[in-house]
């Protein structure tokens, strides 16, 4: 609509709802597109500056995940071989031994043997001086000649009373007392030999002989030193090696399969490779309720002299197989109050704790009887904490590692 202005001339009115103020459609649109631009520069940003931070909260979920999980090596058991050995330690002894001590007392007069002196039996080995001893003996060697002379004299006595009673001469009393005087005399002089026997045997004791053919492995006396009877003290100290006793104990799961005739081999460390023949003789029929062993005595040919009594030496025996058992390493064992347990990985990864029964101990390994099958995968060294149920992840295990 068209009308005059106040200086006449004429104007346009503005279409109704439009003021002085308002803006053409054209400056919203370009209003709108300036907040749109905005509203994106800021959605940009946020996620600009959020993303980073969702992606490294979900990367330390996954580590903190992953870190709970725990590695293992794994390892399946093997059969057991158709012979295996069982080594124990063994203590070698001689075959006869045993510390001399003096029967009687005095002053070592001397002695003739020294350690390593090969001896036989009655041989002497030391005197001992004793002038009371022989001063005793002196003196009861003259006792016994005076019971004697009493005897004789008890005798005559008696068989002349006897003749004398004939005629009745003498009284039947009389009589009797020079029996009893004939029978007292008697005991006196068996008495006195006695004591004569006795100190003979005391006297004899002066010379120190070996019981036994065998070594002298330790001299504890010297000339001169004083004896005593009652003392203790060991003079000479005899062993007998030619044939030596090996004592092992062993392992309450061996104990069935060692028994008498059994042979082994003795091996020492002061000479590798060299392997000595030797045979169980007898065990203690018993196993030891301290340690759980049964105590084997083996013995061993030492004509040459090349091995020591009292060496610790390494005993090997060889074992006949157990049908259907498995040998597992002896570091995969859990020792639990539900007894040995192993760890198995499913095919899940998650860890189930058997039950086993163990066999023979090989020392580094150790034969199971029941609990676990060839295709477990069993962890080696499993942790203290290790629970049924926990996830792990499987590592290669090593080739030594495996079970032979």
């Amino acid at each position: 609509m068209e009308t005059l202005n106040s200086s006449g001339t004429e104007t346009k009115a503005s279409p109704p709802g439009q003021g002085a103020g308002s803006l053409p459609p054209s400056g919203k649109l370009h209003l709108g597109k300036l907040w749109l631009g905005a509203a994106v520069i800021l959605i940009i940003a946020l996620l600009v500056g959020l993303v980073p931070r969702w992606n490294a909260r979900a990367s330390l979920r996954q580590e903190n995940t992953d870190l709970a999980i725990s590695y293992v090596n794994v390892v399946q058991a093997g059969a057991s071989a158709g012979e295996s050995s069982l080594l124990l330690p063994g203590e070698v002894r001689p075959f006869e031994e045993a510390p001399i001590y003096a029967r009687t007392s005095g002053y070592l007069k001397r002695w003739l043997v020294d350690i390593g002196k090969e001896v036989k039996q009655g041989e002497l080995l030391a005197e001992i001086d004793n002038p009371e001893l022989n001063q005793q003996l002196a003196q009861a060697r003259a006792q016994l000649l005076q019971a004697e002379a009493s005897l004789e004299l008890a005798k005559t006595s008696a068989a002349r009373w006897q003749e004398l009673l004939k005629t009745s001469s003498v009284s039947e009393q009389e009589v009797q007392e020079k029996t009893a005087a004939l029978a007292t005399g008697s005991a006196n002089v068996e008495a006195a030999r006695a004591n004569v026997h006795r100190l003979e045997e005391l006297q004899s004791f002066e010379r120190v002989v070996a019981p036994f053919d065998g070594t002298i492995t330790a001299r504890r006396t010297d000339v001169g030193q004083l004896i005593s009877a009652d003392g203790g003290r060991e003079l000479f100290h005899l062993a007998q090696m030619r044939t030596l006793r090996v004592f092992v104990r062993v392992p309450q799961a061996s104990s069935q399969v060692v028994v008498p005739g059994m042979a082994a081999d003795l091996r020492l460390a002061e000479k590798p490779g060299r392997a000595f023949a030797a045979k169980v003789v007898r065990t203690a029929g018993a196993i030891d309720s301290d340690s759980r062993t049964l105590l084997a005595e083996l013995e061993v040919n030492n004509e040459q002299g090349e091995i020591l009594a009292g060496s610790y030496a390494q005993v090997q025996f060889q074992l006949p197989v157990t049908q259907g058992s498995l040998v597992v390493p002896a570091n995969t064992l859990l020792f639990r109050a539900e007894g040995p347990q192993v760890g198995v990985v499913d095919g899940d990864g998650r860890v189930d704790l058997r039950s086993v029964t163990l066999g023979r101990d090989f020392g580094t390994s150790l034969e199971v009887l029941a609990g676990v099958k060839a295709t477990d995968q069993i962890i080696l060294n499993p942790s203290d904490s290790l629970a049924a149920g926990a996830t792990v992840r499987v590592v290669a295990a090593k080739a030594e590692e495996k079970a032979k």
